[in-house]
């Protein structure tokens, strides 16, 4: 952006319009396109103005071309020069030096880029002088997607402005308008449903073997994915059956608010493990002797099977299981803490209700009283 350039507000058009629709002169910044040609599998590209580069990945490989586009833009996209004002750098210009200044560091780069390549059409031709709440809002409906989603993509919006004035990039950074935080989900799965639901992934053995990691453990989507057998130098989690331990991360993982505890396996996840053990290769879950990516597919196919695919039912609903479970039982709370990687201040606020002493000191002195 350049000093006096027109901003998105300037012309009544943009009302019912994109932000992006309203200045085509100017670049949307590096984006994913899929890329079709007659006789060939369709494959991720990154176009970036006139030109493009592309990412190797297919169709089915969405994850791996938005870390491939997170890369691309910290190579390619450099904002040098004194700090300038919000109306004369852009949105693209920010989230390009955020990915490269910081991509390499975050702990899901391929969630970076996926999120820089949904905010990239909407405001990627604006200056940094256009966000404000209404232009916040009107991002948020047109996204048309779960509030979560936009918090996440907006979150990352705040971050690339904080880190351009922390760099000296930007003079000042505006205030990003974020979605209201929805309820905390209370979907978790009976016994009888996860029985069902194991019963329906019988035929996807990657996806059983997910379901009744995330149940006995309790674990994010993200390490049980990545668990191998042994210890590893890329920072991914493992196992160590010897001991019965489960490090959901090794020395050279990044720390993040997602804490990754190491955990101890009970009896029964060990047994099935040493099992699995004979059948796999370098990971714990596997298709065909090679890591699975996503489990997203045959999760909906195994959750429509099981006839809970009108329940909100999602994958996360493991984790949220597993805690369940153990709150009904009656843990500590000091103790599922240190074991899901939870604070103390979220079990109280979500799951705690389950529990067998909650609020039995206050219905014991009512009791008392009415006697």
């Amino acid at each position: 952006g350049v000093r006096g350039h027109r901003t998105c507000e300037d012309d009544d058009r943009i009302r019912p319009r994109k932000l992006a629709e309203v200045m085509p002169q100017r670049s949307k910044g590096p984006r994913l396109y899929l890329r079709r040609k007659t006789g060939r599998a369709a494959t991720w590209v990154v176009r970036d103005g006139s030109s493009e580069e592309s990412t190797g990945c297919g169709q089915h490989d969405r994850e791996r071309a938005d870390l491939y586009l997170a890369d691309y833009i910290a190579r390619t996209h450099r904002v040098t020069g004194a700090p300038r004002r919000p109306n004369e750098l852009t949105i693209a210009d920010a989230l390009s030096a955020y990915a490269r200044d910081r991509g390499g560091e975050v702990a899901a780069p391929a969630t970076l880029g996926y999120s820089i390549q949904a905010l990239l059409p909407f405001w990627g031709e604006c200056s940094v002088a256009d966000i404000k709440g209404e232009t916040c809002r009107r991002y948020a409906a047109e996204r048309d997607v779960a509030p979560t989603t936009v918090r996440r993509e907006l979150g990352v919006l705040q971050a690339a402005l904080n880190h351009c004035r922390h760099e000296g990039l930007l003079i000042e950074a505006p205030q990003v308008t974020l979605p209201p935080r929805g309820k905390p989900r209370d979907r978790w799965l009976t016994k009888p449903e996860a029985a069902r639901l194991l019963q329906a992934a019988r035929g996807t053995p990657h996806l059983a073997r997910f379901i009744l990691l995330g149940l006995y453990t309790g674990s994010r989507k993200g390490p049980l994915l990545e668990l191998q057998w042994q210890p590893n130098t890329e920072g991914h989690a493992y196992v160590d059956l010897e001991a019965g331990l489960l490090y959901r991360s090794s020395q050279n993982t990044r720390d993040t608010k997602k804490k990754r505890p190491t955990a101890r396996l009970s009896r029964k996840l060990i047994t099935h493990l040493r099992r699995w053990r004979a059948d796999s290769r370098k990971h714990v879950i596997e298709w065909r002797g090679k890591p699975v990516a996503s489990v997203k597919r045959s999760w909906g196919d195994a959750v429509a099977a099981a006839g809970l695919n009108d329940s909100g039912l999602v994958i996360h609903s493991l984790r949220h299981t597993a805690i369940t479970w153990a709150m009904q039982r009656g843990v500590r709370l000091a103790d599922a803490s240190g074991y899901f990687g939870v604070s103390v201040r979220e079990l109280e606020t979500t799951y705690y209700h389950h529990h067998p002493d909650f609020q039995a000191s206050v219905v014991d002195a009512i009791d008392g009283v009415h006697r």
